[in-house]
This record gives C-alpha cells, sequence and structure tokens, in this order.
C-alpha cells in the first residue's frame, strides 16, 4: 500500500487581492524542500472570506484556476484549495482539486455560513466527493461542513478526509474539538488547513492547521498564528491495520447507508 506525503500551507491572506496572494504562494510553494504528494491551501486562500463576490470572482479557468494547474503541472504534485466562482449562473465557493497532470476535480461548499450571509450570495453544493489519487480515496470538504457529521459519514470508504478553512480564532475549540471526532467516527485521516492574520471583517485567524491520525491522535500541527507549511506522511496500511483490528464502521447504521449515499 501506499503512502501519502502531504504539505500543509498555512499562510494570510491579503484581502480580495488575488494577484498578491498568488505571487506570495508562488513563493511559499517553491520553498518546499521535499517532494509531496498533495498540497493543500486555505479556504478562499485568493481572496479571504469575502462575500464581496462581484469584484474577486472568476469565471471558470481564470486566474486562480490556472495558477492552479500551473502548479499541479510544476511541482508534479496534487493542490487543493477553494476559490469564488461563477458557473452557469450560479456563485460557488468551489473547491478544486488538481492533479499532476493538470486535469481536476471540484467539491462545491455544501454548508453555507449562514452566519456571515455565504447562504445570500453562494449557491450550494449537492454532491459528496471521493477522489482517487494515488491509491487513496479522498474526500474534501470547505470549512462550515466540518459541523455536519452525516455530510462526511464513511459508508464511501474513503481513507482521507479533507477540510480547508477560514475559521476565526474566537471558535478555535470548536475546530480543534470537531476535527479529532471526524476523523475517529470515521476511522480515517484528517487534514485540515486553516488560515492565519487578520481580514477586513475584523476577525482574526489562529490556523490550528493540522493532521490527524484514524484513531484521532495528531501526528502534525502547525504553529499557532504563524505561517508555516507542515509536511506530513500519511500511512495507509497502518490505516488498514485499524480499522481490520476495530471494525467499527461495518457496523453503521443501515438507515445511512441506504438514505444517505451521497
Amino acid at each position: 500500500m501506499s503512502n501519502l506525503s502531504v504539505a500543509l500551507v498555512q499562510t494570510d491572506i491579503v484581502w480580495e487581492d488575488t494577484a498578491n496572494n498568488l505571487n506570495n504562494l508562488s513563493k511559499k510553494l517553491a520553498s518546499i524542500s521535499e517532494k509531496v504528494d498533495l498540497i493543500v491551501l486555505p479556504e478562499m486562500f485568493t481572496t479571504g472570506f469575502t462575500m464581496n463576490v462581484d469584484s474577486v470572482k472568476e469565471k471558470i479557468e481564470g486566474e486562480a484556476y490556472n495558477w492552479m494547474k500551473k502548479m499541479s503541472q510544476k511541482l508534479d504534485c496534487a493542490i487543493y484549495g477553494s476559490v469564488i466562482t461563477e458557473d452557469e449562473g450560479g456563485i460557488y465557493n468551489r473547491g478544486y482539486f488538481f492533479f499532476p497532470d493538470g486535469s481536476h476535480k471540484i467539491y462545491d461548499k455544501k454548508h453555507l455560513f449562514t452566519l456571515a450571509g455565504e447562504d445570500k450570495v453562494f449557491t450550494a453544493g449537492s454532491t459528496r466527493k471521493v477522489i482517487d489519487y494515488k491509491g487513496w480515496k479522498i474526500m474534501p470538504q470547505i470549512c462550515y461542513d466540518l459541523r455536519f457529521p452525516v455530510w462526511s459519514r464513511n459508508n464511501l470508504e474513503y481513507d482521507l478526509l479533507l477540510y480547508i478553512a477560514s475559521w476565526p480564532k474566537k471558535r478555535k475549540f470548536h475546530w480543534n474539538s470537531l476535527l479529532p471526532a471526524r476523523a475517529i467516527e470515521n476511522m480515517s485521516y484528517v487534514v485540515a488547513v486553516n488560515r492565519v492574520g487578520s481580514d477586513d471583517n475584523n476577525l482574526d485567524y489562529s490556523g490550528n492547521s493540522k493532521a490527524i491520525d484514524y484513531s484521532g491522535e495528531i501526528v502534525a500541527a502547525a504553529k499557532e498564528e504563524t505561517e508555516e507549511i507542515v509536511i506530513v506522511h500519511l500511512d495507509k496500511e497502518k490505516q488498514s491495520n485499524f480499522r481490520e483490528q476495530f471494525a467499527f464502521l461495518k457496523d453503521m447504521d443501515d438507515f445511512i447507508i441506504t438514505h444517505f449515499t451521497g
């Protein structure tokens, strides 16, 4: 079974300045000293978590899209992050998962953050996704999705759950509590990347990006309130052995399997 090396990019984001953010990230990714399989960026990594979509939204194959495609090919690895995207009349908080060959899959954020009015601006996604990559089945999710455990229920037999976020510092206890819960209940690795810094909504972000194993143990973590790239190596064989020893997923409620297949 293959292992997977993942780079968690915990970074500040310049408010609504795509060009500046992409330039900063290009420099950061160039500094990664070892070959990795997957790079994970925060939610809305080109703009910050803004509802001012008219000034920053992108059409399909826009600036951020093309940057992600170029970087995945240049670095010969997959990249996951979300971008404000206009598609067929709707605005989506769209997660792009680019493969090393420049092809991609998308995941549109399902649970829109009503407290910030995201539901009034964006169109909700409707489909869970599992992405096949290097022998791993990966489920991408975005920020507020974390609070809804049924949406991540592991009846799709995934190996890795990805969360990208703009999760405010004042609710970091919830972030730090919910992530291990998702790992434990789904017996899956969880990789979560949150931004740092402050935004024009007067919100502060502490990061707390981390990788958690199938038993809920933190296996790698970024320093709080620090721009940092953390690399973690995930071991699929260890996870498979753990799942065989503790076969909790086999006891999943039949109602969930029958009525919520994604």
